[in-house]
């Protein structure tokens, strides 16, 4: 693998290289010392002309995990307020010594137009680009939901993909790069998809997408998810109303305590407990209740554990895609 920019590319057996290899990165992080020779002498920069919180400390720790030299980037404060290109950008980074790129950007094809470009000799990872992909959220996602399945039926981790997991993706679909990445993913991996929003939030072309599509979260809910993926409202990407108020959208589409208390396992249930999930960060109150988001059924602080362990095995993955992919 010598690039990850989207999961629709991906391949089942790459998927499940990458889920494998975060099993034993997980070994590592959960011993006393957390930390491999992989990629020592290795410099990874984490490129981000977006603020982000959970995605770019979880890439710093992967990266330092794996004995690799770490620059973060931030375009606030750098020559790119300054009108300098995504081009001399990258190139200058590169003349510094990055051996691979972590890059976040606001325009959607910014992390393809980087690997393909020919500009750089670098990994390019994408961290998110636009409303378009972000890979890693949907790989550490799935990587989740493998692990609850382990838990719930004793079997092998090691191999096993999602075939038989119904998860729902509610809200903001239309702005979410994560449902995107995730919708290809869970489907590569043998789950079902229902993405539940108003029709306002879906965007156009969602018919050719695979997954089903219901404007109805309560008829989503009957239908007894292994998982609920309730999504951010993007309120900085909104250029117009795409709801009548926010105190409608959490009647309609919010997680609220009576929808929570509602989410049981159903027959063809693969989970005896549904778990609910969330990117982060969550806005309390609006697409989630407080006691939601604080329940041991939340798996949201899960995730940004989870999220270290997936990096580590894309970024060993990436910088050593012509060597055996085990570290």
């Amino acid at each position: 693998m010598r690039h990850l920019l989207s999961t629709a590319g991906l391949s089942r057996a790459d998927a499940l290289a990458v889920l494998d290899t975060a099993e034993e990165m997980d070994a590592v992080n959960r011993r006393e010392i957390k930390k491999l020779p992989a990629l020592r002498g290795r410099t990874v920069v984490n490129l981000f002309f977006e603020d982000s919180t959970r995605t770019r400390i979880s890439f710093e720790a992967a990266a330092k995990r794996l004995s690799a030299d770490v620059i973060n980037f931030s375009a606030k404060g750098s020559s790119v307020s300054k009108g300098e290109s995504l081009k001399d950008t990258v190139q200058t980074l590169e003349a510094i010594g990055a051996d691979a790129i972590v890059m976040r950007h606001w325009s959607s094809g910014a992390a393809r137009q980087l690997a393909d470009s020919g500009w750089v000799r670098s990994a390019v990872v994408n961290a998110g680009d636009g409303t378009h992909e972000h890979p890693t959220q949907a790989l550490l996602d799935a990587f989740t939901l493998r692990r609850r399945l382990a838990a719930a039926t004793g079997e092998d981790l090691v191999g096993r993909d999602l075939a038989g997991m119904h998860v729902v993706i509610v809200g903001d679909i239309l702005h979410s790069r994560v449902a995107r990445s995730n919708v290809w993913l869970l489907a590569t991996l043998g789950a079902k998809v229902t993405l539940a929003a108003p029709p306002t939030l879906l965007p156009v072309g969602v018919s050719a997408w695979p997954c089903e599509v219901t404007y109805s979260l309560d008829e989503a809910l009957d239908a007894r998810p292994d998982a609920v993926m309730m999504l951010r409202v993007q309120a900085e990407r909104m250029g117009g109303a795409f709801f009548p108020s926010a105190g409608e959208y959490t009647r309609t589409w919010g997680l609220t305590d009576e929808r929570f208390a509602r989410l049981t396992a159903g027959s063809g249930a693969l989970l005896s407990e549904p778990v609910v999930m969330h990117p982060g960060p969550m806005n309390r109150g609006l697409e989630i209740s407080p006691a939601a988001a604080d329940s041991p059924r939340n798996t949201a602080l899960e995730q940004v554990a989870n999220g270290v362990s997936v990096r580590m095995a894309v970024l060993h993955l990436v910088l050593n895609h012509d060597q055996e992919v085990r570290p």
